[in-house]
């Protein structure tokens, strides 16, 4: 039994230092990542339908400007959270950065059917992914916007 009690001792001793090293390198990797995100950021503006701009100063880069919508109080549905299945997240962007983009996919083309106020350079928010070209761009909200969420 004294043998026993002394493995399981020392597998508890190999198991806390393991755990401890693991935590340790989670918690530096979490520094790493909060460090890097911070320097990923770029300014942005939504401006409303009354011509009423919100700043946006540290825009995450690869979040969706849906998620960036929500994050900063800014009046944008995305019914369907995400997923591209409705029309509800429809911005207006400038044409440069329109432009920088990639192709919207046929899914994002067909909701885009449906949303009130279409442009030349209507996207769907929960389809269009932050990047550098972002700095100091303009998204602008139809004017036909309306929230169900409130």
């Amino acid at each position: 039994a004294g043998t026993r009690s002394g493995m399981l001792s020392a597998v508890a001793r190999v198991s806390a230092s393991v755990a401890a090293r693991g935590l340790a390198r989670g918690a530096s990797v979490g520094l790493r990542a909060t460090s890097r995100r911070a320097m990923s950021t770029v300014s942005l503006s939504f401006v409303d339908k009354d011509g009423n701009a919100t700043v946006v100063k540290d825009a995450a880069i690869g979040d969706s400007l849906l998620d960036v919508a929500h994050d900063n109080g800014i009046d944008i549905e995305g019914a369907c959270e995400g997923e591209c299945a409705c029309s509800t997240c429809h911005v207006i962007l400038e044409e440069h950065v329109f432009e920088d983009l990639p192709e919207m996919s046929e899914a994002e083309e067909d909701m885009l059917d449906l949303a009130a106020g279409l442009t030349d350079t209507s996207r769907l928010a929960c389809q269009v992914h932050v990047d550098a070209g972002f700095e100091g761009a303009v998204i602008r909200l139809p004017d036909e916007i309306t929230n169900m969420l409130d």
